[in-house]
């Protein structure tokens, strides 16, 4: 399917280091259970790593984007003119997610077609959490993918898992020591 909208280069191209909330990025992923299909997605710093909002659901309708950056949003203090990177993905291109973003005043960037490497973040991430929480199992329902989903993401990724590029600490102590200007809530 040809992605719909307007269309905007990639800004993040070439840039070499980044400050927390100056680049965000987002993608979609899917967990198999025995009831079928459930689609994560989610927002993450590329400074810190940490994973800004996550949201899960039976579909991957752009609606489950909007309500990630929305949630994002409300969590975190991501400044104006932070760059929201993605694919091209329908979801991303769509009016809808083009006008949330306008809202926030976040400048939307994209991937070129076909170059899953301009979005590596993101392809990382999930290669990660499929590695270590869905590979080696079978989910027998969507509640169980999201409680597993939650306790990695906020319990171990953002919490416990230490990043040498942070020297050595997670993303929320990382940020903890870095400055508390961009928490909200963590709730």
């Amino acid at each position: 399917r040809k992605a719909k909208g307007k269309v905007w280069p990639n800004l993040v191209r070439g840039l070499k280091s980044f400050e927390p909330f100056q680049v965000i990025t987002s993608d979609i992923s899917y967990i198999r259970t025995s009831e079928g299909f459930e689609y994560l997605c989610k927002v993450r710093d590329v400074a810190t790593g940490i994973v800004l909002a996550h949201t899960m659901a039976d579909h991957m309708k752009t609606e489950l984007v909007t309500a990630t950056i929305t949630k994002a949003k409300k969590r975190w203090n991501l400044p104006k003119g932070c760059i929201h990177h993605s694919d091209l993905g329908s979801q991303y291109t769509a009016k809808d997610t083009q006008t949330l973003l306008e809202q926030l005043e976040f400048c939307q960037s994209f991937s070129r077609a076909g170059k899953p490497g301009d979005n590596a973040w993101s392809e990382s991430f999930f290669s990660i959490l499929k590695k270590e929480t869905v590979h080696w199992r079978h989910f027998q329902t969507r509640e169980e993918v999201h409680q597993t989903i939650f306790a990695y993401i906020e319990g171990f990724y953002n919490t416990r898992l230490v990043q040498k590029r942070l020297g050595y600490l997670s993303p929320i102590e990382w940020l903890n020591q870095y400055s508390e200007q961009f928490l909200v809530s963590v709730a």
